[in-house]
């Protein structure tokens, strides 16, 4: 599988459990979705919160005019376009949403452009080094590919958590495993 097809991959996976985590979320009424069960941001709402904030953080940080090396695909480029008109999270626990239902909303659109941009990135594309500076100021030149496993993984770890928080709360979001989304070649 080539790099791209990989990330392609990645970013279907992150839409389809957000998707599964947002219609089991959405069983359950506001007070269990904002109760405080210890973990990192609380919440399930804070935990959902802190993945529109930091996804916001690093589609900005993509978008960026000059982020990626001028041989970037412009297919790709404007697929970010509408992420530059977001304003940037204060903090990486910022509340951007005190309600499940337009969490929701925005979390398909970010996936939207996810799935986009990823869509339009080609091999080529990720071999870009990607300059950014952290929110604590400190800058960094990273390989894209390799920032994008994080922006993948770190998706991954909180979701567990937040399926975590599910299963305390009494609901279950169902079958998780990226496997699930990998075709079967013999079928």
């Amino acid at each position: 599988m080539s790099r791209s097809r990989h990330i392609q991959l990645l970013s279907r996976y992150n839409s389809w459990m957000n998707q599964k985590l947002y219609a089991a979320a959405a069983a359950l009424p506001a007070d269990e979705l904002a109760r405080d069960r210890g973990a990192f941001f609380g919440s399930l709402l804070g935990t959902l919160n802190h993945l529109v904030v930091a996804d916001t953080v690093w589609l900005k940080r993509f978008a960026a005019d000059g982020a990626l090396s001028p041989a970037a695909s412009p297919a790709a480029c404007a697929a970010l376009a509408p992420v530059r008109a977001l304003p940037m999270p204060a903090s990486l626990d910022a509340p951007q949403f005190t309600a499940l239902a337009p969490m929701a909303a925005h979390r398909a659109w970010l996936d939207g452009v996810i799935a986009a941009w990823t869509g339009a990135l080609g091999d080529a594309d990720l071999d870009a080094v990607l300059r950014y500076a952290r929110m604590n100021g400190d800058s960094h030149a990273k390989p894209l590919f390799d920032v994008l496993l994080h922006f993948f993984n770190h998706q991954t770890h909180h979701r567990g958590q937040a399926s975590t928080l599910l299963s305390q709360a009494g609901a279950d979001a169902g079958v998780t495993d990226l496997l699930m989304l990998i075709p079967d070649l013999d079928a």
